[in-house]
C-alpha cells in the first residue's frame, strides 16, 4: 500500500502547475510536503516569494501538512543549503522531487549563452546538486527516493518542437544523471528515477484549471515513484491524460559491448551507405 505517514517530501516548483499537484496528492497520502518555489514567471525570470507560501496555506486548508520552504536553485550552494534548511525544518528527507522549470524557445541562430547556461542550470545542474545534498542524509538512513524531470519533447524525434534546442539539452542530461544515479545508490536504499510528464499548464499558456491533460492526472506516477513500494530504478516514467508507461535504454541480447555489437559489418563508407537500409533501427510498431 501506498503510504506516506512519517514520510518527508521536498518538491522544487511546487507553487503552481505539476509540482503542486504533486505535493497535494503526496500530502493526502500522508506525507509531510516542504514545497519550493521562487515563483518564477513563465520564461524562468523573476521572482515571487508569496506564490509557494500561497500554495502551502491553500493545502493546510485542506488539512494537509505542507510547508514552503525559501530557496534558489541556480547554484551548487543554493541547492545545498535548500536541503541543508528542509533537514533543519523537518529532521529527515525521504523523497526528493525535482519539478521546477520552464518551456524556453529559441531556434538555434538566436540562443544566448547566458539563457541556455540558465536552462542548464536549473534543469539539469539543480538536480544534480540536489541529489548530492540529499544523499548523505538517505545513505545514512538507509532509504531515499529521487525523482528527476525529462522531457518526450526530447527523447523522441517525433515530438521535438522546433527553437527548444537549451530545453532538449538539459532533459536529455537528466537521463544520463538518471541512470548514474540510479546504479550508485542501489546499494544504499537510494532509488532514483525520471518522470516525462504531460499537463496543460503555464507552460502551454494555460491559466486556472485545464480542460484536458489535468496535472492532477500525472501525480499518481510522481507519488509511486517518491514511495517506498517504488524499488527499481532508472526508468523513463512517462505520464499524460492519467495513463503510464515506463521505459528505459536497453541493449539488444548477447551483445558484448563495444567489441561486438551483433549488427552489421562494414569497412568502408561506401559499405555504409549500401548497407544503411539495415543500419538504421527500423520504426518500431505502435503498441495495442
Amino acid at each position: 500500500m501506498v503510504d506516506f505517514n512519517g514520510r518527508v517530501v521536498l518538491i522544487t516548483g511546487a507553487g503552481r502547475g505539476l509540482g503542486f499537484a504533486y505535493a497535494r496528492c503526496m500530502g493526502q497520502l500522508g506525507a509531510m510536503v516542504l514545497i519550493q518555489d521562487i515563483g518564477a514567471n513563465s520564461d524562468g525570470k523573476g521572482v515571487d516569494p508569496h506564490i509557494a507560501e500561497l500554495a502551502a496555506e491553500t493545502l493546510r486548508l485542506e488539512g494537509l501538512n505542507v510547508h514552503a520552504i525559501p530557496g534558489e536553485l541556480a547554484s551548487r550552494e543554493s541547492c545545498h543549503n535548500l536541503c541543508r534548511d528542509a533537514l533543519q525544518v523537518a529532521g529527515r528527507l525521504d523523497a526528493l522531487i525535482h519539478n521546477a522549470g520552464w518551456v524556453a524557445y529559441d531556434n538555434i541562430e538566436s540562443i544566448e549563452e547566458s539563457s541556455f547556461d540558465h536552462m542548464m542550470a536549473i534543469a539539469a545542474k539543480a538536480p544534480l546538486w540536489l541529489a548530492q545534498a540529499a544523499w548523505p542524509a538517505m545513505k545514512a538512513a538507509g532509504y531515499g527516493r529521487i525523482i528527476m524531470t525529462t522531457s518526450c519533447r526530447a527523447i523522441y524525434p517525433q515530438y521535438v518542437h522546433n527553437g527548444l534546442a537549451s530545453y532538449a539539452a538539459a532533459k536529455m542530461a537528466v537521463i544520463g544523471l538518471t541512470n548514474v544515479l540510479a546504479s550508485e545508490g542501489k546499494k544504499d536504499g537510494i532509488i532514483v528515477n525520471a518522470i516525462s510528464p504531460v499537463a496543460q499548464t503555464r507552460m502551454w499558456g494555460i491559466e486556472g484549471e485545464p480542460a484536458e491533460l489535468h496535472p492532477s492526472e500525472v501525480a499518481p506516477e510522481v507519488a509511486y515513484l517518491a514511495s517506498a513500494e517504488c524499488t527499481d530504478g532508472g526508468w523513463i516514467l512517462r505520464a499524460a491524460n492519467g495513463q503510464f508507461h515506463a521505459t528505459k535504454m536497453r541493449e539488444a541480447a548477447n551483445v558484448d559491448y563495444p567489441r561486438n555489437l551483433r549488427a552489421v559489418k562494414a569497412s568502408t563508407a561506401q559499405e555504409v551507405a549500401e548497407n544503411w537500409q539495415s543500419i538504421a533501427i527500423p520504426d518500431v510498431e505502435p503498441r495495442q
